[in-house]
């Protein structure tokens, strides 16, 4: 199902957006419309106010911040993208933003302009890495406050460093490092029962010779 209810919604979204665009004063870098969603980009220095605008625009009133996510792509200078996800329910308008940002450049909180985005920017800071400016609270929200690195990222080991268990001798919950108990990233690809020392049930057959044709 489409996201808008007609053409004329979108169009007047999108004309609305480029307008803002052409006015240049609240950092957006392009509009682009893919299978009936808008998504632009913009300076992650002034993606606040961008979204202040977007607020309270009459034409557009995106007045509610639906998500705050991350993306990495780590072969990039500016190796995130931080997306932002806004709707309109009166005008039944959406809105993807994108800013871009690296490993130590902070992005401002948006927490004044939507109090939702705290719990947002926390889990995109505990599983990317990535540093909202301002948010009164940017602690560790998905992993334990002593964990070490930011698993979403490419570049973060599957198996991670460490794991944890429960000691029965000091009575608490212990960190050690990951030990595997096999060396699970190399296979083979062959059958379990290849090379095996015995004979498997029917396995007589494939060995035994050919039936001699029968003579007229």
């Amino acid at each position: 199902m489409a996201l808008y209810p007609n053409a004329e919604a979108l169009a007047a979204e999108v004309a609305r957006l480029e307008a803002l665009l052409a006015e240049g004063n609240l950092g957006l870098t392009g509009v682009s419309v893919a299978y009936d969603e808008v998504t632009v980009t913009a300076e992650a220095a002034k993606v606040a106010e961008l979204l202040i605008a977007l607020k309270a625009d009459p034409v557009l009133l995106l007045d509610q911040l639906v998500d705050v996510c991350g993306v990495d792509y780590p072969e990039r200078a500016l190796r995130f993208d931080v997306v932002y996800h806004l709707l309109s329910m009166r005008k039944n308008l959406r809105l993807r933003i994108k800013v871009q940002t690296d490993e130590d450049t902070p992005v401002p909180s948006v927490v004044d302009v939507f109090p939702t985005a705290g719990w947002f920017e926390r889990e995109a800071w505990d599983l990317f890495g990535i540093f909202f400016a301002g948010n009164p609270d940017l602690r560790r929200i998905l992993t334990d406050y002593g964990f070490e690195g930011h698993p979403l990222r490419k570049d973060f080991p599957l198996t991670g460093y460490v794991e944890l268990r429960y000691d029965e001798e000091q009575k608490r919950v212990v960190y050690e490092p990951v030990k595997l108990t096999q060396e699970f990233r190399r296979f083979d690809f062959l059958s379990p029962w290849e090379g095996a020392k015995y004979i498997l049930p029917g396995d007589e057959k494939a060995a035994a010779p050919a039936p001699a044709p029968a003579k007229n």
